[in-house]
């Protein structure tokens, strides 16, 4: 069964993903790398043999039901983890979802079953490709704020992030 959003939602989606997503060169969907806000250093987090970090949200607008997070998860064990979801106050629950072009339609569907972290690899959660949805907030995102969220994975458990907030168009959260 495929999600349908509504006219709203799709609308803030695409406003939030960066110009590269709508090239015909789908590479480019993974978008770039964050780097540090001005004033905050990104630093990395470690849980069990995974190391955290590049964790930012966007900003939304008043009413907004939904938001993106994003972050950069590095897997040095030799056994793969998953990325099962999260938490956050400001939000009744936090899905992992990925946005794929099928043909010429943007698609973008929760993994139910979580998203897997390779042994040796890094997986990077960027605009236009996975992210994190905060789904069902109860405030809005507000430019230059912290947010705390939880993550939760498979075998690392639970753990605790701050994600800072960029402006809703990403502008000035990713390398040049």
């Amino acid at each position: 069964m495929k999600n349908i959003l509504s006219a709203a939602a799709m609308a803030l989606l695409l406003a939030q993903m960066p110009p590269a997503a709508f090239a015909h060169d789908h590479s480019a969907m993974t978008g770039a790398e964050p780097a540090a806000a001005e004033g905050h250093e990104m630093g990395d987090t470690k849980a069990g043999e995974l190391t955290i970090g590049n964790a930012f949200a966007r900003a939304t607008l008043p009413g907004a039901k939904v938001g993106g997070a994003y972050v950069t998860i590095a897997n040095t064990g030799s056994e793969a983890d998953r990325l099962l979801g999260g938490s956050t106050a400001v939000a009744s629950h936090v899905e992992v979802h990925e946005m794929k072009m099928d043909g010429n339609i943007m698609q973008m569907r929760k993994l139910k079953e979580g998203l897997a972290i390779p042994a040796g690899e890094t997986v990077q959660l960027a605009p236009g490709g996975l992210h994190l949805m905060l789904m069902g907030l109860k405030q809005p995102l507000k430019e230059g704020e912290m947010l705390p969220v939880t993550l939760e994975f498979e075998k690392s458990g639970k753990v605790e992030l701050e994600f800072m907030v960029g402006p809703a168009n990403g502008a000035g959260m990713e390398h040049k």
